[in-house]
């Protein structure tokens, strides 16, 4: 039996949905595509990334969320709208009393909650409830947040880090910037176009990362061939890259995590940091997977930092249990 309720993780990087009795029935990229002269929509999710990059110049793919927030609110409105329907079907959609639960991160403004809630009313919720993104990274990372003892939790998602001391079901410390797995893309591009004179869009600099990007030295330096286009003879110009590189690329970028996280245990209260320290910490969302991480964190804190088992989509089964209680107290 399908429930009412729905779980979105509306991510600045993908979207993923759970349905209740389900669990994550659809992870697509937060990307949509669409023709500037007819303002008609041409592609949404997976088939709009390939066109990043690759469009010509009346279709435009756009990412309507920046750093966690709505930039676009018109384009993520219809695909919100999209990957509902596609999530539960079309026959389904519109169809009971249905609960819509997304996450936000922890520093959103009252106008940015606000548009999030107005998009997804408008996406063909019946009710929307709203939950913070580090609560619902604890929840679908298998913590009781419930308990009176403290977790410190880090999320960090496409556009936005959150950390967050969690104790009693509530967030005790939080902060959240704007500087996550988008950034380490950015930053790659940056240091190609510095050191190597090669310009890279966004999908290579995101292959680099995948594939070879670290934050900590690794036992064994790896290499990959990587194409672009050379700033000096505007030709396509191949290079070997490695992931000693990617460490030095991405520094600046980690350490300010690094110091975000620094600054959370250094504003909690004694008897939490205490808890912390006996517990770890625990990364979820899909930047945590890049190489080392954890690692840096553990060496420059001094803590024990796990993994969650799932992170990519631990704040969607997070926020898709919390939808499940709320459609129980309500049914």
């Amino acid at each position: 039996m399908m429930g009412n309720g729905i779980g979105i993780d509306l991510g600045t990087a993908s979207v993923l949905v759970y349905i209740q009795g389900k669990g994550v029935v659809l992870k697509e990229p937060s990307v949509v595509a669409f023709d500037r002269e007819t303002n008609k929509i041409k592609a949404i999710g997976e088939e709009a990334r390939l066109m990043l990059g690759r469009t010509p110049g009346n279709i435009v793919a756009v990412r309507p969320l920046r750093q966690g927030v709505i930039s676009d609110y018109t384009v993520t409105e219809k695909m919100l709208k999209y990957f509902i329907s596609k999530a539960i079907g079309k026959k389904h959609f519109g169809r009971g009393r249905r609960i819509i639960c997304v996450c936000v991160p922890s520093g959103v403004t009252e106008v940015e909650k606000k548009a999030v809630e107005d998009a997804t009313y408008q996406a063909g919720a019946k009710e929307v409830a709203i939950i913070e993104e580090p609560i619902a990274a604890a929840i679908g990372a298998g913590i009781d947040i419930t308990r009176p003892c403290g977790n410190m939790i880090v999320d960090i998602g496409g556009g936005t880090t959150d950390i967050a001391v969690i104790s009693l079901g509530g967030t005790v410390v939080s902060t959240s910037i704007k500087i996550a797995g988008d950034d380490f893309d950015e930053a790659l591009v940056r240091y190609m176009r510095q050191k190597h004179n090669l310009l890279i869009g966004e999908r290579t600099a995101e292959d680099i990362k995948i594939r070879i990007g670290s934050a900590y030295r690794r036992p064994e330096s790896i290499s990959m061939d990587v194409r672009g286009r050379n700033l000096v003879t505007g030709l396509p110009k191949t290079i070997s890259v490695s992931s000693e590189e990617t460490e030095d690329a991405l520094k600046v970028t980690t350490s300010q995590i690094v110091e975000a996280i620094h600054s959370v245990l250094e504003k909690t209260p004694p008897e939490l940091a205490a808890d912390i320290a006996d517990r770890g910490i625990v990364l979820t969302g899909g930047g945590c997977l890049l190489y080392g991480l954890d690692a840096l964190i553990e060496e420059k804190t001094g803590i024990m930092t796990a993994t969650a088992e799932d992170p990519m989509t631990a704040v969607a089964i997070g926020t898709g249990k919390y939808v499940e209680q709320l459609s129980n107290h309500k049914g």
